[in-house]
């Protein structure tokens, strides 16, 4: 069964945060250091992962991925790494990582070398993980500083950035052109509930914009609002900052949708959200870049007839870039050979042999991965896609809209280890603001003290 975006939120959803993480044993620095003459300068911090020295390390790693397309595609890159690095085994095992990987670092027995993790939980694992500071240092400069700040907790680097979801507009092209609606008119949020407005003119059935109804995508929708205002729930220091204006502005905006009717309640590609999309009363979705899949295999009626834009701003002149979640590959300290599954991901996502096939157009995607884009930024060349236009989009080259958006994303922050925590409040909150029982302001008082009281103080 292939991976699908709707089946990784719902394996993200499902992962128990490390919060409770008993100290893992130190990491066996003999186990990690290269034997022989090295030209490496001595390891100053025992907890910053060093690249091996030699020009033809040898050994064996245990990378672990969930099964799906995912899986396919990286494993399908394990011949090119091994054309550079033919004395290095890989042993690439398709696991459930949500089940498995807080239980096995607890423990330290059969700890994987590399591991693929959403970057929400990065943090939380942050005391079992290798730093990867000094690795990482060539490439920083070409990083997208949000995936950089994700991975960032105090002054270390604790996850390899692998992609980046800017937040796109979708909207039905063939449905707006028949109400007389220029997509490239909405600028700003203001513009957006404009337009729907005059959808609703010329079809009074339609409730143009999507509002989402799950409690926890409801709440990753939006951080990804949030971001476009260089904001988030907690700051670099995980403080609690959520009680502010750039909230504020959001939610007022999200109950002005859902109290003039301009608003399709669903969930994230459910039976009524995909009725709503196919009948044309659904016609603007403000979504990470992995929705892109809905046209392509949930949509079959309106296939082609979907395009994206940059998001509106929140101000004219604002970021029309937001990330929407994300993953990297992490490093347990346990791993019996954490230099050399540095190699692999280096290679995966650094090298151009690597991401070329990674992004680019192979078995499992023929047009190459167009469900999200590269975080390492010569990738990223605009100039240069890794994909194929998409045919479900009209072929719209998405490859330069999604560069130009993730462009304008500002900054990030590590995800809080209570994250998941928090959609008993704020999560639920927003939808009962969306059904008219709390005001904005209700939800962010209400929030901002539960999640102080039941999360923040009892970590």
């Amino acid at each position: 069964m292939k991976d699908t975006p709707t089946k990784r939120l719902a394996t993200l959803a499902a992962l128990v945060l490390a919060v409770g993480l008993t100290a893992a044993c130190g990491p066996d620095i003999a186990a990690n250091t290269p034997s022989g003459p090295t030209s490496e300068p001595p390891q100053t911090n025992p907890d910053r992962l060093q690249a091996p020295s030699e020009a033809s390390p040898t050994g064996e790693i245990v990378i672990w991925d969930r099964s799906g397309d995912l899986y396919e595609v990286f494993d399908a890159v394990i011949e090119s790494f091994n054309a550079k690095y033919p004395g290095i085994t890989v042993h690439h095992e398709a696991v459930d990582i949500a089940a498995k990987l807080q239980n096995t670092l607890i423990t330290g027995t059969d700890v994987p070398d590399g591991v693929f993790l959403d970057d929400a939980y990065v943090a939380g694992y942050k005391d079992h993980l290798w730093d990867l500071s000094d690795v990482l240092a060539p490439y920083l400069d070409k990083i997208t500083k949000q995936k950089i700040d994700v991975n960032t907790v105090a002054d270390g680097i604790y996850g390899v950035p692998y992609d980046l979801d800017p937040g796109l507009l979708f909207y039905n092209a063939a449905a707006l052109d028949k109400a007389g609606i220029d997509p490239a008119a909405i600028n700003t949020y203001d513009d957006l509930l404009a337009a729907a407005k005059k959808y609703q003119d010329y079809r009074p059935s339609a409730k143009p914009i999507h509002l989402e109804q799950g409690a926890w995508l409801g709440q990753l929708q939006l951080e990804m609002y949030a971001n476009q205002l260089a904001t988030s729930m907690a700051d670099a220091n995980g403080e609690l900052r959520l009680n502010s204006p750039e909230y504020l502005k959001i939610l007022t905006w999200l109950d002005e949708v859902a109290k003039q009717g301009l608003g399709t309640r669903a969930e994230y590609l459910t039976p009524s959200d995909i009725g709503a999309l196919e009948a044309g009363d659904e016609v603007f979705y403000p979504w990470a870049i992995w929705f892109d899949f809905a046209p392509q295999q949930q949509l079959p009626i309106t296939s082609g007839q979907w395009r994206a834009m940059q998001l509106p701003a929140w101000e004219t002149g604002g970021a029309r870039g937001g990330a929407m979640g994300g993953s990297s590959f992490i490093l347990p300290k346990q791993g019996k050979n954490s230099q050399l599954a540095w190699l692999f991901y280096e290679f995966l996502m650094f090298d151009e042999t690597g991401y070329t096939a990674v992004y680019g157009p192979n078995k499992v995607y023929p047009g190459g991965l167009n469900t999200s884009i590269p975080a390492y930024q010569p990738a990223a060349d605009p100039a240069k896609p890794l994909f194929k236009p998409v045919e479900a989009l009209g072929n719209q080259d998405l490859w330069t809209t999604a560069i130009e958006a993730g462009k304008q994303i500002p900054g990030g922050t590590p995800t809080p280890t209570w994250w998941d925590g928090a959609v008993e409040y704020l999560g639920n909150n927003v939808q009962k603001m969306l059904d008219g029982a709390m005001t904005p302001q209700e939800v962010l008082d209400q929030s901002a003290k539960d999640i102080q009281a039941n999360l923040v103080d009892r970590q």
